[in-house]
């Protein structure tokens, strides 16, 4: 990997954790679940909580907006992590107008603030109690963009061993070829 994309990579890295507000990177001392929330919202509520996950639907009312949020455990950076199962679904009230065109279906988000109870959702005939949390700080992730891997092994071009590893490509003198031993 050229030097350049490898420095330019960690700092876009170290730059996006940077600018994470301190309520989204750290968590809450008492970190309540979903599950245990939603099981008991009686005794948690009021209880600061950091979730998050993917937006399914925004609604917009007069004083408010309401995300409804498929949840996902967080990683060590406050986002969510989509390769692990979901956890349910909540709710989440913000006090700012939160345009639909921003906070759109299925971008990650990452909340922390209080719960304020629960509300009831149909979906379909099935009746769901979500918990509801007041958003008291936001983060939405920008998407994933996938990094071209040039990597093939081996030492000059494309690696630390002049044939790559058996099996790979090689890049020499502008042709592609295979190592042959």
């Amino acid at each position: 990997m050229n030097i350049r994309v490898f420095l330019l990579l960690s700092a876009s890295v170290l730059s996006a954790c940077s600018t994470l507000p301190p309520a989204i990177k750290d968590p809450p001392a008492i970190d309540v679940s979903l599950a245990q929330a939603s099981g008991d919202i009686a005794r948690y509520k009021g209880a600061p909580v950091r979730w998050g996950g993917v937006i399914i639907d925004v609604q917009n009312e007069k004083t408010y907006s309401r995300l409804q949020v498929l949840s996902y455990p967080l990683n060590s950076y406050g986002r969510p992590n989509r390769d692990e199962s979901h956890q349910g679904r909540f709710y989440l009230d913000s006090r700012e107008f939160l345009d639909p065109a921003v906070y759109e279906k299925d971008k990650e988000i990452t909340a922390a603030g209080v719960l304020t109870g629960d509300q009831e959702l149909m979906i379909g005939n099935k009746p769901l109690r979500l918990p509801v949390l007041e958003a008291t700080a936001l983060h939405l992730w920008p998407d994933y963009e996938p990094v071209p891997n040039y990597y093939y092994g081996g030492f000059g071009p494309g690696g630390f061993y002049p044939y790559g590893y058996y099996g790979y490509p090689y890049y020499w003198g502008g042709y592609y070829g295979f190592p042959r031993y």
